[in-house]
Order: structure tokens, then C-alpha cells, then sequence
């Protein structure tokens, strides 16, 4: 196999495309708002990508049927303009397959007619949060003010250590070949899936490019995860020691 296979599975004509990516990530922000929007409006793979940089693995479904681990770019159709959104269930195993995997991405951007691209994911904040800000971080000031304008904020030196995998590589070889290109980082704990984080997220998509997506299925979630929230406190209170359990200790 050579570093990066592209199956083409369609060429459907794309009107002023935007490549948003939503592979797996903390809190899988990026993937939740990707299944949403290709669920709602029934996208359609165009591309395959297979690689030996990708995890040595099959994926096995629920009759049993075994498939080459891979990501996949969906043609989604929208009122104003057309989506390609790369999802799948894993990212690169080693930093250049990283930088393979988004080089072969940015090809296909290319050949389909993408000028813009969001990499979308979760900055971790390391506790539990209640209102979910959106962070950003981008190619050029003419964005940056756009994206401000959608309610992104821009912190100093935040997220700290930079963003990696994929999603700062579509970011940063994306300006370097000529794409506008930002980043997209909900704020999420990092410890759980984060449905609420991804809302947040698909909020500012909804603002720059004039969606209308139903939230429906990520409220329905968000209230799950407040649940299971809920119980592990429930069940990290009932393990504090009280000051008679204390006397026994030393």
C-alpha cells in the first residue's frame, strides 16, 4: 500500500464548496458536529482515503462484516453552498502520517474547488463547564475578524502548546498552499463526550455559513451526558471520607 490510497467514490458538481473537518478528537467535538451535519442532510462519501499511517485495524459492524479502517470526505448539500466533511474513526498513528493524511485531504479540497477550511475540535479545560466558549485560531486578520464577528474568541497563547494532529495541519499547510483556513475549538473538560461543546461549535458554523441545522439529536445527547454527569458526582460524594472515617486513617 502506498502512504495514502484515495478511492473515488463520486464526482458530484459542488457549488463554493467549504472543507470542514470533524475526525475524532478531545471531547470528539469535531466528529459529533460532522455526524450531525451529514446525518441531517444526508451526505454522501465521495472520497476514501486508506493508509498504512492510519492504526492497523478493521472496523466490524454489527453483522459481523470487516472494513479497512479509513477516513471519508461527505458531499453535503446545503441551501447556500455545498460541505465536504472528512470523518472517521481514527486519525494518523505517527506525526508524518499526520502530514500525509492532510496533504492527500488538501489534494481532494483542491481538485473539488475548496477555498475555506475549518478544522474543528475541543480545547480542554480540565473541569466540568457550564457555558461553552468557542475558540479559534486562523490564517489571516480578514478571517479573524470574521470569525469574531460569529462570536470566536482569541485568546493569548491559547490553546497552549498549539493544536495538533490533523487539525493544525489542515490549518497550517492549508495557508501555506493558498486556503483560508481556521480552527474551530469548543471548550469542553476533556474527560467526556461532549455534546454540548459540539453545539457550541455548530452555532458558529450556523453563523458563517448561513445553516440551519437541528439541534434536536445534540440537545437529546447533551441532556444524557448531564445525567451521566450527574451520577459520577453523586458517586464521588458518597466515596468522601467523613470525619469519623478520618479518625481511623494514620
Amino acid at each position: 500500500m502506498d502512504d495514502v490510497e484515495v478511492e473515488v467514490l463520486a464526482e458530484p458538481e459542488l457549488d463554493e464548496p467549504v472543507l470542514i473537518e470533524g475526525l475524532p478528537g478531545v471531547g470528539h467535538v469535531g466528529t459529533l458536529v460532522a455526524e450531525q451535519l451529514i446525518e441531517e442532510r444526508e451526505g454522501e462519501p465521495i472520497r476514501r482515503l486508506y493508509s498504512e499511517h492510519l492504526p492497523p485495524q478493521v472496523s466490524v459492524d454489527e453483522s459481523g462484516l470487516a472494513e479497512l479502517v479509513s477516513v471519508e470526505l461527505h458531499h453535503v448539500p446545503t441551501d447556500g453552498r455545498d460541505l465536504l466533511v472528512l470523518t472517521g474513526d481514527q486519525q494518523a498513528a505517527s506525526g508524518i502520517g499526520h502530514y500525509r493524511i492532510a496533504d492527500a485531504v488538501l489534494d481532494a479540497a483542491e481538485e473539488t474547488g475548496v477555498e475555506r477550511v475549518f478544522a474543528l475540535g475541543g480545547i480542554p479545560t480540565g473541569e466540568l463547564v457550564e457555558d461553552h466558549a468557542v475558540l479559534g485560531a486562523a490564517t489571516d486578520e480578514s478571517l479573524i475578524e470574521t470569525l469574531e464577528d460569529a462570536g470566536v474568541e482569541f485568546r493569548e497563547n491559547e490553546p497552549e502548546g498549539g493544536i495538533v494532529g490533523i487539525s493544525g495541519l489542515l490549518v497550517g499547510l492549508g495557508g501555506r498552499r493558498g486556503f483560508e483556513a481556521a480552527c474551530l475549538m469548543g471548550e469542553t473538560s476533556g474527560y467526556l463526550v461532549d455534546p454540548k461543546s459540539a453545539q457550541a461549535v455548530l452555532g458558529v458554523l450556523e453563523e458563517l455559513l448561513g445553516l440551519d441545522v437541528d439541534l434536536t439529536q445534540l440537545e437529546e445527547r447533551a441532556d444524557e451526558m448531564e445525567d451521566v454527569v450527574e451520577r459520577m458526582q453523586e458517586i464521588e460524594n458518597q466515596n468522601v471520607p467523613t470525619d469519623d472515617d478520618l479518625r481511623y486513617i494514620g
